[in-house]
């Protein structure tokens, strides 16, 4: 018989493919258990790259620390920038401090102050385990990653495959020009209504997001 190369090729990666699936389950499986008997919990977006020294820093710190003073837990990405501001925030106040770290092949190890770490090799699971574990989401200043994790409970709450939960932009001056061309472009062409936007809510102050998320969030 013949050996056929080409065939053998596609054979071996539909044989990957398939194990895949495997590899798959088992992250949803360990996802499930690394973050089962959490409190509830607000997640913080953000960028990796601002260190201690960004007085967005500073604040991201002090939200979280108003938060779990509120008695919430603290989700983020567990790296660092703004992630790192987050969990260390949790930490001075004591409550659970958790991170979905992904792994990247160049940023970013996980930061110095998780209590909890579950670790990622796909995105689209790392992003089901934000929304299934988080009662809100506050989003701080970032970049295409930000905007990815924003814009995917946007979507999910929008077309309500998920329970609508208080979506808070923090920092009216960065985010505030989006929200302008929203208004300006999407809804007035007719490709967003805007009530849609009430969605998300934002905010300039710690004191601000825990009223904003208190008011819609009961423990």
């Amino acid at each position: 018989m013949q050996f056929n190369q080409q065939q053998y090729v596609i054979d071996a990666l539909s044989a990957q493919e398939s194990w895949r699936l495997f590899r798959i389950m088992a992250e949803l499986v360990e996802g499930f258990e690394d973050l089962s008997g959490l409190p509830p919990c607000v997640s913080i977006f953000g960028s990796a790259r601002p260190k201690e020294d960004n007085s967005m820093y500073q604040q991201t710190v002090q939200v979280a620390k108003a938060l779990g003073q509120a008695g919430y837990g603290i989700i983020t990405g567990g790296g660092p920038g703004f992630m790192e501001a987050g969990n260390r925030g949790a930490m001075e106040a004591g409550v659970p401090s958790v991170g979905l770290h992904i792994h990247l092949p160049m940023e970013q190890k996980p930061n110095d102050f998780l209590t909890v770490e579950s670790d990622y090799r796909y995105f689209f699971i790392r992003k089901l385990m934000f929304v299934k574990h988080s009662m809100a989401y506050v989003v701080m200043p970032g970049g295409m990653g930000t905007i990815d994790e924003l814009s995917e409970a946007f979507v999910l709450a929008q077309t309500h495959r998920i329970k609508p939960f208080p979506i808070i932009l923090y920092s009216s001056e960065f985010w505030g020009g989006l929200i302008d061309w929203l208004k300006d472009r999407m809804c007035k062409d007719g490709y967003l209504r805007e009530e849609e936007l009430d969605l998300v809510t934002i905010c300039d102050t710690p004191e601000e997001v825990v009223r904003a998320i208190r008011s819609r969030v009961i423990l």
